[in-house]
């Protein structure tokens, strides 16, 4: 990237809301939420097969059944929970960088599963002590890819800028349950099944001496499959739209999308020994690993994620980056690959300094 100089990711942090066994949410909760309509058998298999074992939630249904709420009340608890929730994931990612918050001067908050004014960024850099001319970015809607038009966005402005960037992604799917329908629509039973609750937060840095650069970003947006994912305001909270095409559409992109990152890098898939791939779903991974032709290692780090954390939207991605990270021996190469609605699909590759 070219400007004042290069953006380093130079610290990271996590917040996770309390932790359930998948298993216990079906038979403390959804066994029943989904006991008319005939499709009871179904919706146990679903939860069984979704690849995930443990996922939090700020507001859990084995204590709050939520899925009665008007989406007014829904906002309100979505700022009760979402503060101090970031709060937490941004004071660790500050630290894990050593800077303070005033010296952030870009903060992008992403989230699209609350709104409310004053947001998170104006409340966040209130509480924390971030500079009066801080400048702020909030991204909305994206869904599950938001954090990596976020990370290009923050890359640019420490490129271009020569000041450090704040990245934070916060969901709580949580407050987005569902009544019960006798359809039990399959749609919402799969998204029931998968979705979670998280925060991480991101640093970039000109010019660190350590951590990882932004070396590039990319994007590809199939119009013609726009209805195959949606996220829909409603009475009572947002409603997910998650079509079975997924998978085949992402089929058709991704071997493409990687190909492209790589070669004006001057490398292959073979070069690269990190791949932090969102696990929107046990299919999505089989497809990305079938496509690009990565091995069941490539993938760990991914597949791991989904089973003790679930799908947490657009924080999942940089979850696994975290992973990646952690390893004894972290990797080189990193590309990073998300999906959302579009259907839109972005990579990013970093290079370990």
């Amino acid at each position: 990237m070219n400007g004042r100089g290069r953006a380093v990711l130079a610290g990271m942090g996590v917040a996770l809301p309390p932790s359930t066994v998948q298993e216990d949410l079906w038979a403390g909760f959804f066994a029943r939420h989904y006991a008319a309509g005939g499709r009871r058998g179904l919706a146990q298999r679903i939860f069984a097969n979704s690849g995930v074992r443990t996922r939090q939630a700020a507001v859990s249904p084995l204590l709050e059944d939520v899925s009665d709420w008007s989406t007014e009340r829904r906002m309100r608890r979505y700022q009760v929970e979402a503060v101090p929730l970031g709060k937490e994931a941004v004071g660790r990612a500050l630290t894990d960088a050593g800077i303070a918050a005033d010296e952030v001067g870009l903060f992008a908050v992403c989230s699209c599963t609350g709104y409310a004014t004053p947001g998170l960024d104006i409340l966040l850099a209130r509480d924390m002590g971030m500079s009066p001319d801080l400048q702020r970015l909030f991204v909305g809607h994206m869904g599950c890819y938001a954090a990596l038009p976020g990370l290009g966005a923050a890359a640019d402005f420490v490129a271009a800028r020569g000041k450090p960037a704040l990245l934070l992604c916060t969901e709580l799917t949580s407050l987005h349950l569902q009544p019960p329908d006798s359809r039990a629509d399959i749609q919402q039973i799969v998204s029931h099944a998968l979705f979670s609750d998280a925060s991480a937060a991101v640093v970039l840095t000109p010019g660190a001496a350590d951590g990882y650069a932004i070396k590039d970003v990319t994007a590809r947006t199939d119009t013609t499959t726009a209805g195959h994912m949606t996220w829909d305001v409603t009475d009572l909270g947002f409603r997910m739209g998650l079509s079975a095409e997924v998978p085949a559409v992402l089929s058709l992109h991704v071997r493409r999308l990687v190909e492209d990152l790589l070669t004006r890098n001057g490398l292959t898939v073979d070069a690269v020994d990190g791949w932090a791939v969102h696990p929107g779903g046990p299919r999505i991974l089989d497809v990305v690993q079938e496509q690009v032709g990565l091995t069941a290692d490539d993938l760990a780090a991914s597949r791991g994620v989904l089973s003790t954390y679930g799908n947490c939207s657009s924080p999942t991605v940089l979850l696994v980056l975290d992973e990646l990270r952690r390893r004894p021996v972290p990797p080189r190469h990193v590309v990073m690959l998300a999906f959302g609605p579009g259907l839109t699909l972005y990579g990013v590759l970093l290079d370990r300094l």
